[in-house]
């Protein structure tokens, strides 16, 4: 197994639910933890959290829909930092309706978050990565990516995107020894979730976790560097 010691990661929407317990997961690994997001006292939170275990940790604040904010949040943790070699496209927002009652603005916002937020970051991370002729991105997307269901028009079509996007750079950077990663995680009892009401925080028994999540990314950066994980779907034992 790999030795991620000293690793550089950024990882968007880190403050809170799986970022944030992806972001513990790699500061317990001794990987120094650059995160991402909008609300900058949970940043903080969290940063002072990674700090106790010994690693570099920082923040930047940035709508990883907007590109120009996305530039400049990514060049200052490249400047605190120094280079990057991990990045996790984790941010993403849901909403649920039916295909005629939902917003156009509240459509329009889901994909400009889920896909182009990921696209525009990804842009940003990939020549350094490219220049450094190793690296790994982890894109994660959701079982929502893979099947339709009712009222998830939205929020499904930004996740088979981000599958096709993973899967078509995945084999472009590969001549680069950079591997890319699609995660489709079932439902995870994350803060998102919650808000959304189909998880409960009390369900610890009968709904994975965020830590789960956590830990298959972490299993999967330690593989041998002639080895990658391209997918992998997480599901909860329990039906």
């Amino acid at each position: 197994m790999s030795s991620l010691r000293n690793k550089k990661a950024i990882i968007t929407g880190g403050g809170k639910g799986l970022g944030k317990a992806t972001a513990i997961a790699f500061a317990k690994e001794g990987i120094d933890v650059a995160i991402t997001g909008r609300t900058e006292s949970t940043l903080k939170e969290t940063v002072t959290e990674l700090e106790t275990y010994g690693v570099k940790a920082t923040y930047s604040i940035f709508d990883v829909g907007n590109y120009d904010e996305v530039k400049n949040g990514i060049a200052k943790i490249i400047e605190t930092f120094g280079t990057v070699d991990i990045l996790v496209n984790n941010a993403g927002i849901a909403a649920f309706g039916t295909f005629n009652d939902m917003e156009v603005s509240q459509w329009t916002k889901i994909i400009q978050t889920n896909l182009l937020g990921m696209y525009y970051v990804t842009k940003e991370v990939l020549p350094i990565l490219i220049n450094k002729n190793e690296g790994d991105i982890i894109n994660v997307s959701s079982t929502a990516g893979l099947n339709g269901n009712a009222s998830t028009s939205a929020y499904s079509a930004s996740k088979f995107a981000v599958i096709g996007m993973s899967e078509s750079l995945m084999k472009e950077v590969r001549k680069n020894n950079i591997r890319v990663c699609t995660l489709t995680p079932s439902t995870i009892a994350s803060d998102m979730s919650i808000d959304l009401g189909i998880a409960n925080k009390d369900s610890e028994d009968s709904v994975l976790q965020p830590e789960d999540f956590a830990e298959l990314v972490v299993a999967g950066l330690k593989l041998p560097r002639r080895a990658m994980l391209k997918s992998a779907a997480l599901w909860s034992t329990n039906p």
